[in-house]
């Protein structure tokens, strides 16, 4: 399971607890089933309306994309470039033929069939960056769903609190006012229900997702500029070196925080 998702449903819960265990007379004061229905059902409702069918069937899969530690094999993907450039370099195309059959990069492998297939070089650009535009483009809209979720749920609370309201004033209206505070809890725990799935489901899954897209689309650009060097036949240690560049972890580009600057005062100025 990715951690990160584990330690946020872990501080969920113990959110969760403290609301119901240390605010409150009773656990029980926060359940209200027609309350959370009324989120839930409208929410959804209001989602299928909103996409297509089979666009909405496949939030159950990303939501559980979520809670799976997914590998990006970057540096799997490296060796297999500098492995293929240093054949391509020394002419050998049928060995780089063989090396893709293992390959299970679909992305590099295109590119490096149509480099061997002589194909041109612009023509191969446009082609990958067609595939990353898609991608990006598909992941956007996956991940949209989940954000506009996180805007209905809250919405649909508000309704179920007017709904609360209504049949508040009409006990008012027949004078019980014992109960008005009851159906005050009641009305206003829609409106909770709405807010705590927006911000601490659908939300939270929107922005997981968009993150996984932006380290896919970082590992495609790579391969990208792999793949360009590679018609450019440039040496393998400039194409290795290169690459690395794409996954080293610089605290700062600007300014190394880590050495001291050196002393500019001259040997006059410290007599």
């Amino acid at each position: 399971m990715n951690p990160s998702t584990l330690i946020g449903i872990f501080a969920s819960m113990l959110l969760l607890v403290s609301v119901l265990f240390f605010t409150a007379e009773s656990p029980e004061s926060f359940l209200n089933l027609p309350g959370l229905a009324i989120v839930v059902t409208g929410t959804l409702a209001a989602t299928f309306i909103s996409y297509p069918l089979k666009e909405v069937l496949r939030v159950v899969r990303l939501v559980g994309l979520v809670f799976r530690r997914e590998n990006t094999y970057v540096r799997d993907d490296i060796n297999e470039l500098v492995s293929m450039s240093r054949l391509w370099f020394k002419g050998d195309v049928r060995a780089v033929e063989k090396a893709l059959e293992h390959t299970r990069n679909p992305f590099l492998r295109t590119g490096i069939q149509l480099v061997i297939a002589n194909t041109k070089e612009d023509e191969i650009f446009d082609m990958l960056r067609w595939r990353i535009a898609r991608l990006k483009a598909r992941e956007h809209a996956e991940a949209q769903i989940f954000r506009t979720m996180a805007t209905y749920a809250p919405a649909f609370g508000m309704i179920g609190t007017l709904v609360g309201l209504v049949n508040m004033l009409e006990v008012m209206d027949a004078g019980d006012l014992d109960v008005i505070g009851p159906r005050m809890a009641v009305a206003l725990l829609t409106t909770f229900y709405g807010i705590l799935l927006a911000n601490l489901v659908f939300k939270p899954i929107a922005v997981k997702l968009e993150r996984r897209t932006e380290e896919r689309l970082i590992t495609m650009n790579m391969v990208l500029e792999g793949i360009s060097l590679i018609t450019k036949r440039r040496l393998p240690s400039f194409i290795e070196e290169t690459l690395n560049s794409f996954i080293v972890n610089y605290h700062d580009e600007i300014r190394d925080t880590a050495v001291k600057p050196r002393s500019t005062a001259s040997p006059a100025a410290k007599g």
